[in-house]
């Protein structure tokens, strides 16, 4: 029953275009809040947020997988290397941002969804232009659970091949590492498992 309840969600709040390329959430090419219109603002605030976007794309239209490796903020190495048939979850995120301190418990509910299930997905994040010790200050004060890679001079984010523009972005990797969706902006917990369910019921 939670899995129909997820897709009803999901698709209450979508518009799946044809060919099963994007589904969108209210976006709009006028939206102040829109990524190309805050690119464009000046306005100083020193990031870009997403605007709810949802992409989805088909297994036939998916590109190369991703390679993503780094420094945990504790300081450890870690790999999707050796992990095929894994779903990942990959968030960028900053303390600094705050639709990304928003979308921390919804993250973390999800991630405890996940793990309670025992899924075989992964969830890593991405700490964005800051010190290794602030984000795991972070991370710690909200009791999040799942590691985040260090920003690495932005090392680990341009292994996401240019679909992480907005802070914070999701992305859902299927079992072979390739994108399969991205929400470009802050995810709520019923969309994030559903986009998740849907990928591992391709296996």
């Amino acid at each position: 029953m939670r899995d129909l309840d997820r897709r009803a969600a999901l698709r209450w709040g979508a518009i799946v275009l044809a060919g099963g390329l994007v589904t969108t959430l209210g976006a709009c090419s006028e939206d102040p809040n829109s990524v190309a219109a805050q690119a464009k603002a000046g306005d100083r605030k020193n990031y870009v947020s997403g605007d709810g976007t949802i992409e989805r794309l088909a297994p036939e239209s998916r590109g190369a997988p991703v390679a993503l490796s780094g420094t945990t903020l504790e300081g450890k190495p870690w790999s999707m290397a050796g992990k095929e048939g894994t779903v990942f979850v990959v968030n960028v995120w900053g303390s600094w941002c705050p639709p990304c301190i928003e979308e921390t418990p919804a993250l973390q509910r999800a991630w405890e969804q996940v793990q309670g299930e025992k899924l075989d997905v992964e969830f890593i994040g991405l700490d964005k232009m800051e010190s290794p010790e602030t984000g795991l200050a972070f991370q710690k004060a909200n009791q999040v659970t799942y590691p985040s890679l260090a920003y690495d001079g932005g090392a680990p984010i341009l292994a996401l091949q240019g679909k992480a523009t907005a802070t914070p972005s999701t992305l859902v990797l299927d079992q072979q590492g390739r994108i399969a969706a991205r929400v470009s902006g802050p995810v709520t917990t019923s969309t994030l498992t559903a986009l998740v369910d849907d990928v591992l019921a391709e296996a």
